[in-house]
């Protein structure tokens, strides 16, 4: 089998990706602690060493209001690791797929983003961001011949990993009677698994034998966007989440949700109001339209029961 470098394995996606990835490759997990980013002879060398057919890169500096005061931090992770990747990758042959954001975008349209529209990041985060596309794409323009893909997707959460907006609704949901919840920035909930699923299916194009062939490649290097289907707000999203768990059974002590703006809950960093991604370009390749955000959230919550709740009833038997 091909082998995929997976760079990343332990986050949300990543954990999502090691399973959807291993029918048709070996995977080769390389989580957090075991390859700082920081430290770009250390991503050379780890490529060299493992010379894989595929690098997917799921790490990411992540922490978008600490990434106001370290932005240094924030470029090195976002930026130079993922340039470096490229670089290896373009070198030994391989291909690339390289997961972004949403925050390269300034919010200020009122339509779904395209993938051509104009980056205009607001913050730290976004702007490493998007200066890692940029040396991604950089490297394309040097070796024509190195594939890649930069994916943008939004609002990522998932039933593994650590912290994300539901976990953390969830959790607030069982502390508290009432919950704010800002409802004037709008997007797209995305499921890691769903993510996964469509990486998945980009990598199979170029792992097969039919891709070695470049006139035979489905998936042309650039810039696609991934998010579930749907547009929403945090406020609406949160409602939703309470709603779903409800009836699945989690705990709840929650009464009421109540929409603020984002002048009343004020951040380090300024937020895109509007940061909905199109898909079209991507459903083309998946030969399908993405599902509702509602069904994945459904789906998540499910797996997060199953594991939390009935998964601990089975071990206190």
């Amino acid at each position: 089998m091909k082998t995929v470098l997976l760079i990343g394995s332990g986050g949300q996606v990543g954990q999502e990706l090691q399973s959807t990835l291993s029918s048709i490759a070996q995977v080769i997990p390389i989580p957090r602690e075991s390859l700082d980013l920081t430290q770009l002879d250390r991503v050379r060398e780890t490529i060299q060493k493992t010379c894989p057919h595929l690098i997917i890169n799921a790490a990411a500096y992540t922490a978008v209001d600490r990434a106001e005061s370290e932005p240094e931090l924030a470029t090195v992770i976002n930026s130079d690791a993922p340039t470096v990747m490229a670089e290896e990758a373009a070198q030994m042959g391989a291909a690339l797929i390289h997961i972004s954001t949403d925050y390269v975008f300034d919010g200020s349209k009122n339509t779904p983003y395209t993938e051509t529209d104009r980056p205009n990041p607001i913050g730290a985060y976004g702007k490493s961001k998007l200066l890692g596309e940029q040396g991604i794409q950089q490297v394309h323009a040097t070796v024509p011949e190195f594939r890649y893909v930069i994916l943008r997707t939004a609002w990522v959460y998932g039933a593994l990993g650590k912290s994300n907006f539901v976990k953390t609704m969830l959790r607030l949901g069982s502390d508290r009677e009432e919950v704010r919840v800002v409802s004037d920035q709008v997007g797209t909930p995305t499921w890691a698994a769903d993510i996964a699923k469509a990486i998945t299916v980009l990598s199979s194009h170029w792992l097969s034998i039919e891709a070695e062939d470049p006139t035979t490649d489905r998936v042309t290097s650039g810039i696609y966007h991934f998010t579930n289907s749907g547009v929403t707000s945090w406020y609406d999203f949160a409602v939703a989440i309470f709603e779903e768990a409800a009836a699945i059974g989690f705990p709840l002590k929650l009464q009421r949700v109540v929409p603020i703006t984002t002048a009343e809950y004020p951040t380090p960093t300024q937020r895109p109001a509007y940061s909905a991604l199109a898909w079209q370009k991507i459903a083309a390749i998946l030969n399908s339209p993405p599902p509702h955000w509602r069904q994945g959230l459904r789906q998540m919550l499910t797996q997060l029961y199953t594991q939390t709740y009935e998964s601990n009833y089975s071990l206190r038997r």
